[in-house]
């Protein structure tokens, strides 16, 4: 038994690295993308912005976006205020003063009975009501660079995608639990990165996105999709990858580069992290699922082999030499990863939370597929 558990365990290692060097060579070949000479701006974006009790972050995120150094008539922000309890709509009904094409919506108005995918409702209601082209979606709790529109508009110009996905990162607090947040996240979004412009995942965050609105109209927006809480991003590329293969574009560039605020608790960040997984199973795109379950298999043997070590104490070497394995090929991806984002110096505490990171995917996945969670102070099935 402990020799077929053995060569299983080995199976799975060998093939878990298999697809991190996958994932570096594909990394390695991207090029930042520098923008077009002398383009003048074409796109007209509309800037949507769901929001749920942000009164503390709405402010920062609204200023980020106007002080682009893109033509005022070029573009508008809508606000969809989600029920909040807080200050959010008040907040942002201040800043119209300021700004003439900021625009604040609500869903109070809109939904009236429970629905179990708020965002996605409040993406529909702002789409349905934006006077432009292209829709670009954020989070509320986000800042983006001054360049972020322009450098949108010369890729959409010289590239042709009808869907954009383009990077994210979590602001470092200084605290162990934003540390693993920023580790955590640089990985996924370098992999996002790599397979994206490979043209082998579909993989994106909704807090950097930009698509076509006759394109989101075209493929029926979120219908089908619009009853799992979470993947108004991923769910979306997919449907838009099904009708337009060849025009999914991944802008790969620090000027387009959007900071997000980490969650403040544990609890949050695995509600958080629980709300990603909740939509694994709904994957049309068959790689990103086989990639998942090998990367959960994978995370859940070390905890079965951990627990066999109280049967066979000589399994502690399997463990420890598999733990070395998994460490050495993540950080190999991660180098060119963390350079990218300007995150080397959070490097040194990888290694010591790896324990922390195979616990919080085994169980984070487990609840995604069959539990339930808090978000926004609503519960999620």
């Amino acid at each position: 038994m402990w020799i077929g558990f053995t060569i299983l365990f080995a199976v799975l290692c060998i093939a878990y690295c298999l697809l991190i060097i996958q994932y570096w060579s594909w990394f390695g070949r991207l090029k930042p993308f520098t923008g077009i000479t002398a383009a003048n701006p074409v796109c007209k974006f509309s800037i949507v912005i769901p929001a749920r009790n942000e009164a503390t972050n709405i402010a920062a995120c609204i200023e980020s976006i106007y002080n682009n150094n893109y033509p005022a008539g070029h573009f508008e922000v809508i606000v969809v205020n989600d029920f909040s309890t807080d200050s959010t709509p008040d907040v942002v009904g201040e800043l119209q003063k300021k700004f003439a094409s900021l625009r604040l919506l609500s869903l109070n108005d809109i939904v009236h009975n429970p629905i179990n995918a708020y965002k996605k409702k409040a993406i529909e209601t702002a789409i349905a009501r934006s006077a432009n082209d292209w829709i670009i979606t954020t989070d509320a709790d986000c800042t983006v660079p001054a360049t972020w529109l322009t450098t949108y508009d010369n890729f959409i110009q010289s590239s042709g995608s009808v869907f954009v996905a383009a990077p994210v990162k979590f602001k470092h607090t200084g605290t162990l639990l934003s540390l693993f947040q920023s580790l955590d996240f640089i990985s996924l979004q370098g992999i996002a990165a790599a397979s994206v412009s490979a043209g082998f995942h579909s993989m994106c965050n909704g807090a950097n996105l930009a698509y076509s609105k006759s394109v989101f109209n075209e493929v029926n927006g979120f219908k089908d999709v619009d009853a799992i809480a979470s993947g108004d991003d991923m769910l979306l590329m997919q449907k838009i990858k099904q009708h337009y293969p060849g025009s999914i574009g991944y802008l790969f560039s620090s000027q387009v580069t959007v900071a997000t605020q980490p969650e403040k608790t544990w609890k949050d960040f695995f509600n958080q992290r629980i709300r990603w997984a909740s939509k694994a199973t709904s994957y049309n795109d068959r790689s990103i699922f086989m990639v998942l379950l090998l990367v959960y298999v994978f995370n859940l043997s070390f905890l079965v082999l951990l627990a066999a070590t109280i049967a066979k104490a000589a399994l502690i070497k399997l463990l420890i030499a598999g733990l070395l394995l998994k460490i050495c090929c993540e950080l190999l991806f991660l180098f060119p990863v963390a350079r990218f984002f300007g995150n080397q110096k959070l490097l040194y505490g990888f290694p010591l939370l790896q324990p922390v990171h195979i616990v919080y995917t085994v169980i984070a996945g487990w609840l995604g597929k069959f539990g339930t969670y808090q978000w926004k102070g609503r519960s999620v099935k």
